[in-house]
C-alpha cells in the first residue's frame, strides 16, 4: 500500500483524536510508523492498524475504514484539487474513478494498486458499483463515496448487500 495512504490515516487520527493518538495507534499495532508519500508498504501494516485502531475506539474495523474513507476525502480534495475540479456533483467523480482518477492515481505513485470498479447505472437513478481488488476494502470505498458526496455537497444513500447474497461486493448509491 502507497505511504501517502497512511499519511492521510495519520492526519485523520490526529484531527479527530489527536497526536498521541496516532502515536498509540503505532504501538498497538506493531509498526514503526515512518512512512513516506511515495513510498510502498506491506498490506499488513495497515490492517494492524485497523485491528489497533478499532479495538482503540471500540468499533468495527468495517466502522472504522468507513469513517477513514469518508475523513480522508476532504483531504484529498485540498491535496490534488485537479482531481475534483473537473466534476460538477459527486455522480460525475464517482464515475471517472476508473477511468480518470485512478489513472492519475498511477502517474503521481508509480506502483499504486487501484480497486476496479464496474459500474452499472440503472433505471431508476441509483448506481451499482461491483468493487473488485485483492485487498477487501470495500468498507473503505464505502466511505469514500460518502466522503465524495460531502465534498460536493451532494446527499446519498448507500445499499449493501449481505454475505452470501452473491452482491457483498456491491454498493448502490441512491443520490437524494
Amino acid at each position: 500500500m502507497k505511504g501517502i495512504v497512511f499519511n492521510i490515516l495519520e492526519e485523520v487520527v490526529e484531527k479527530n483524536h489527536g497526536a498521541e493518538a496516532w502515536d498509540t495507534l503505532l504501538e498497538a499495532a506493531n509498526v514503526n510508523g515512518a512512512y513516506t508519500s511515495l513510498g510502498s508498504y506491506p498490506d499488513a501494516e495497515m490492517q494492524a492498524l485497523v485491528v489497533a485502531a478499532s479495538k482503540h475506539l471500540g468499533i468495527t474495523p468495517a466502522e472504522l475504514l468507513h469513517s477513514f474513507g469518508r475523513d480522508a476525502m476532504p483531504i484529498l480534495k485540498q491535496r490534488y484539487p485537479e482531481l475534483f475540479s473537473t466534476h460538477p456533483n459527486s455522480r460525475s467523480f464517482i464515475l471517472s474513478v476508473n477511468s480518470i482518477i485512478h489513472p492519475e492515481v498511477r502517474k503521481l505513485y508509480p506502483g499504486a494498486i487501484c480497486p476496479y470498479f464496474h459500474m452499472k447505472e440503472n433505471n431508476d437513478g441509483t448506481l451499482d458499483m461491483t468493487y473488485s481488488s485483492e485487498r477487501h476494502l470495500i468498507d473503505l470505498a464505502q466511505g469514500f463515496v460518502f466522503g465524495a458526496a460531502d465534498v460536493f455537497g451532494d446527499r446519498v444513500e448507500v445499499e449493501r448487500f449481505p454475505p452470501g447474497s452473491g452482491k457483498e461486493n456491491m454498493l448502490r448509491v441512491k443520490w437524494l
